[in-house]
């Protein structure tokens, strides 16, 4: 198996996975969007809200604001259904405070941590809106979790990936030069000069087949490589890219470790 790296950033990679099967990729895709831990505000406790947001609504927002998870920020932390705490305790969380009075727009950054290092990743997430006088005060508490129990513990916003496009062309059919302004994405670029259309970014082609179905000489085929993936992982901000597949694949290899041993016994 061979791994080619596309392009990176801070929220998104974009790598092609060769020699590879689609059970394998797709359990990548699946662990990283529902077995990665990351860490949410799971507990709000208000003790006076003024505004005119219900309680349910700003509590989901604050479950919703991502928060800072990479490795090192969670690193020694547990997941809170695994630990011994009878509630939450410095193991398994981290506590958030807000205290504020209006006129006043509140903000992600308004949030007061008592760890430094796990704060909202953005400052500029707007909560809720204050009128002249009035106040929230809460404590929110956020744990460790996983993808599968809940949508806010998901460090991806984006985990999918495609076979590999393949194009090629009947050279017996008459060249249907029509066909490069069909294709949506212009991955087809004719070409009268050499007689044929020619291939370009065929990474970008989403085998849509707008071309095929345009085509009435059966000159273009549109298919896949088969044992071939190109893989997009985009989060959140709360965790690099690059940490959410290396634990995807950590979490894998522990899965296959259990098979392993209970096969031996």
């Amino acid at each position: 198996m061979e791994i080619e790296v596309k392009s990176k950033d801070e929220n998104e990679i974009v790598f092609i996975v060769r020699d590879a099967e689609v059970p394998f990729v797709n359990a990548i895709r699946r662990i990283a969007m529902m077995e990665v831990p990351k860490i949410a505000i799971e507990d709000v406790n208000i003790v006076q809200n003024d505004s005119a947001m219900f309680n349910e609504v700003l509590a989901h927002r604050l479950g919703l604001t991502p928060l800072i998870s990479n490795l090192d920020a969670i690193e020694g932390m547990e997941i809170a259904d695994e630990c011994d705490c009878e509630e939450y305790c410095p193991k398994c969380s981290v506590s958030f405070t807000l205290n504020k009075t209006g006129p006043a727009v509140i903000y992600s950054k308004d949030l007061v941590s008592t760890d430094s290092t796990i704060k909202p990743v953005y400052d500029t997430i707007p909560l809720l809106k204050l009128k002249e006088d009035e106040n929230v005060e809460l404590e929110a508490v956020a744990k460790i979790g996983l993808g599968k129990d809940h949508a806010k513990w998901m460090p991806t916003t984006v985990c999918a990936y495609k076979q590999y496009p393949e194009i090629t062309f009947n050279e017996d059919a008459e060249v249907n030069y029509d066909l490069a302004e069909v294709c949506p994405r212009n991955i087809l670029k004719s070409d009268k000069r050499s007689k044929k259309l020619k291939v370009q970014n065929i990474e970008d082609c989403s085998m849509c087949k707008s071309c095929v179905r345009a085509d009435e000489n059966d000159y273009i085929n549109i298919g896949f490589e088969p044992n071939n993936f190109i893989f997009r992982i985009e989060t959140d901000g709360s965790m690099p890219p690059e940490e959410v597949l290396l634990k995807a694949c950590d979490v894998l290899s522990d899965k296959a470790d259990k098979f392993i041993t209970f096969s031996e016994n």
